[in-house]
């Protein structure tokens, strides 16, 4: 499963580990800024892709509409599941909106079930 995260605040992978996450079925990337989003989100090919609400220098709100003009225009294919994090719930319904599949607040991430789960 290929992840692709632009976070800003947070290191993904921390919280992933620390919620219990089976790292060896993950390949992980993690950008701290959104330039040029839609051109890595294209080479990087995620099945999931985060996205922080308040990342600079684009919002990660603007970055889903321009993915969205990007998949309605032919030019990559829409991760299976997009996730928008913000600490604010708004934020995260705006995401819902424009077409994530799920609006998370970011420390709640490992909880979410689209995750492998390490064997106890």
């Amino acid at each position: 499963m290929r992840v692709l995260a632009f976070e800003d605040g947070a290191d993904i992978a921390l919280l992933l580990a620390n919620g219990g996450i089976e790292f060896s079925a993950l390949t992980i990337e993690q950008r701290w800024r959104t330039d040029d989003a839609v051109d890595i989100i294209k080479e990087f090919a995620p099945d999931i892709l985060l996205l922080d609400h308040y990342i600079p220098p684009t919002k990660g709100l603007d970055v889903l509409r321009e993915l969205n003009q990007a998949v309605s225009q032919g030019e990559l294919t829409r991760p299976s599941t997009i996730v928008g994090m913000s600490s604010l719930q708004a934020a995260n319904e705006k995401m819902l909106l424009e077409g994530a599949d799920i609006g998370i607040v970011k420390p709640q991430i490992a909880s979410l079930p689209i995750w492998p789960k390490r064997e106890s």
